[in-house]
């Protein structure tokens, strides 16, 4: 059994609605769920396993209560040498090049600070998925099956 640290960045509430159904199903599948959403440098690294759910805001920016986190892991640089993580990204793919881009940065970042991804980032167009939980949840099922105990 795993403990799982969600790290959530939310504008409009939707990444929060939708942690919801994940902590739903990570508990359903045996794993605890660990919720942050004003999160510290500490919370990640006392983690054991992280997964972000993050949507993107303006041009492809970190939402307001995460880019703290970002902006200390990325100065801080604090080495999470083989923690494993994995992403969910909420964008518009309208938006271009910033499509998913607060998951992706977090994706690089956690991968420069050599955590380990678990599986592949999850991408959510809100143009073509209006409702990310059906998109999230084969991803998610999927990604609680690699997850080192």
């Amino acid at each position: 059994m795993a403990t799982i640290s969600i790290f959530v960045g939310s504008v409009y509430g939707g990444a929060e609605r939708l942690s919801d159904d994940v902590i739903e199903l990570i508990e359903q599948s045996n794993h605890q769920a660990k919720l942050i959403i004003t999160p510290t440098l500490d919370d990640v690294k006392s983690a054991s396993h992280i997964l972000v759910i993050t949507s993107t805001t303006g041009q492809g920016e970190i939402p307001d209560n995460l880019a703290p986190l970002y902006s200390q892991l990325n100065s801080q640089f604090p080495m999470l040498t083989g923690k494993p993580y994995g992403i969910v990204a909420m964008g518009d793919r309208s938006y271009g090049d910033t499509f998913c881009g607060a998951g992706r940065s977090f994706d690089e970042l956690l991968r420069d600070l050599q955590a380990k991804p678990i599986g592949h980032r999850l991408e959510i167009d809100a143009c073509e998925d209006f409702e990310p939980w059906p998109v999230t949840e084969p991803w998610l099922k999927l990604w609680l099956t690699k997850l080192p105990e």
